[in-house]
């Protein structure tokens, strides 16, 4: 694991003497907690236990845990998937983790598959301690033997504003990271930090991260988990490696390859709200969607 302090002078010198101590720099600064776990394959009860503890035991502003964090990942068909499916806003476990939330005034991001009639998501929620706030995000893009069980999301990509820390945080999950529009659809909307509950297999996606950052000067918060999955012959080894970015695309803090773990990060969401990087050049205002068609 390595970690890096945050540069205290990127923070403008007006902000120190408004303040009668040092310790108002709480007000700029968002603590972020990520977690690399290894959730049991369809052990919802254990995996919420484990769930609970760590909210309890972390001290940060923000909780991100993994993609399908609930109920572990190699899901193939619907009867099984149907058995640990949770419903948004009704299911036990759920309204657990919101009440979570607002007790320890963290927000919570998770991954959990979620069931909607006769439907399911692969979706993450992000809990809020204002629950009038909490919202779920449905994957927009399905990876691999997802399709099988899960529907494509249909929630869209959206922000959610902190206004304790006055940060405005997007969701997107695992194989959304594929796709620069994602993260480009939530810099647009004014996010501040991106957040990517994941199940990575693959390394390439931590080349891509520190990328996503420096295009829409965001920072990046990504929580993979880590074990093996084995499913009809066919494993799935879980990376970790996960990673919080800073909006150059330095790495905050990362994980170790294989192991549990929880690492910390900090930063200061307002810094990347000043889209120019010289006197001339802004990478929002210079955009020219008009030639970006097919043609």
């Amino acid at each position: 694991m390595i970690t890096r302090s945050y540069d205290y002078t990127d923070v403008p010198i007006s902000a120190f003497y408004s303040c009668e101590s040092l310790w108002c720099l709480s007000y700029f600064l968002m603590r972020i907690a990520i977690v690399q776990s290894f959730p049991k394959f369809v052990e919802t009860a254990r995996n919420m236990e484990v769930i609970h503890q760590i909210i309890d035991s972390v001290e940060s502003d923000l909780v991100v845990f993994p993609e399908l964090a609930t109920s572990g990942y190699f899901l193939t068909n619907k009867a099984q998937l149907r058995a640990h499916a949770l419903v948004w806003s009704e299911s036990i476990h759920l309204l657990a983790i919101q009440t979570m939330s607002t007790r320890t005034k963290k927000i919570i991001v998770i991954g959990f598959p979620e069931k909607q009639g006769d439907l399911f998501f692969n979706s993450a929620g992000i809990f809020m301690p204002d629950s009038a706030l909490s919202r779920v995000y449905r994957k927009t893009h399905l990876f691999n033997k997802e399709a099988l069980v899960f529907e494509p999301g249909d929630t869209g990509f959206f922000c959610v504003h902190d206004v304790v820390r006055d940060c405005v945080i997007g969701l997107m999950i695992c194989y959304d990271w594929r796709f620069p529009e994602a993260a480009r659809s939530l810099a647009l909307q004014g996010a501040d930090l991106i957040v990517c509950p994941s199940n990575l297999v693959t390394s390439l996606s931590g080349k891509v991260f520190p990328a996503r950052a420096i295009e829409n000067k965001v920072y990046m918060a990504v929580a993979n988990r880590v074990g093996e999955e084995t499913r009809e012959g066919e494993t799935l080894v879980f990376r970790g490696e996960s990673g919080s970015y800073e909006y150059t695309g330095e790495p905050l803090a990362m994980a170790s390859l294989g192991n549990e773990e929880i690492i910390f990060a900090e930063i200061f969401p307002k810094q990347t709200r000043n889209k120019a990087f010289n006197s001339v050049n802004d990478i929002f205002k210079d955009r020219r969607p008009d030639m970006y068609r097919k043609g």
